[in-house]
């Protein structure tokens, strides 16, 4: 065994695993775009009730 063909290995498994990709199509994508989206948004209402705290606390630098 050498090293050409632990690379054509890896190879063949990538490929195989791709096969599985293109069924799910943009579902993946879409579902990590709502994932960012969901974070940021209750990062930003956070931060909104973090300023209001600081500010009612007189303890905005």
């Amino acid at each position: 065994m050498n090293m050409t063909d632990i690379f054509y290995g890896i190879g063949s498994f990538f490929q195989w695993t791709f096969q599985f990709m293109k069924p799910i199509g943009f579902g993946v994508n879409l579902f990590f775009w709502l994932v960012i989206i969901s974070l940021v948004v209750t990062w930003l209402f956070m931060q909104r009730k973090f300023n209001k705290e600081a500010e009612a606390n007189n303890k905005l630098a």
